[in-house]
């Protein structure tokens, strides 16, 4: 069965009281030709090691703190700040707390 992503003008909950923040989920909310947005939930001390995608993403920390590598330097993010990586930027994060981020990366060139 294919996910069903959200539609045009539909409200997105990103924060859900009673979340279990120590467990880790990936969801894709909406896809286009355009965009992919993605919400994570980090528990504390979960990683995603070194990789990159082809197009511009936007790492918005929506609760907790993560610890963000890129261009040879550890950012930390916490709740209400983001950042921005150009394609292909080679890039890691740890959770140092139980996190919640938006991921959003775009598809065209």
């Amino acid at each position: 069965m294919a996910l069903q992503h959200a539609s045009s003008g539909q409200v997105i909950a990103l924060q859900r009281s009673g979340e279990d923040g120590s467990q880790f989920s990936s969801i894709a909310l909406a896809k286009t030709d355009d965009i992919e947005l993605i919400r994570l939930v980090l528990p504390a001390g979960k990683s995603m090691p070194e990789h990159w995608v082809k197009g511009q993403i936007t790492f918005q920390c929506l609760s907790g703190e993560i610890a963000f590598d890129a261009h040879g330097r550890t950012t930390t993010l916490r709740g209400g700040e983001m950042l921005y990586l150009e394609g292909a930027a080679p890039h890691g994060l740890t959770a140092v707390t139980d996190s919640v981020a938006l991921l959003t990366i775009v598809l065209k060139d």
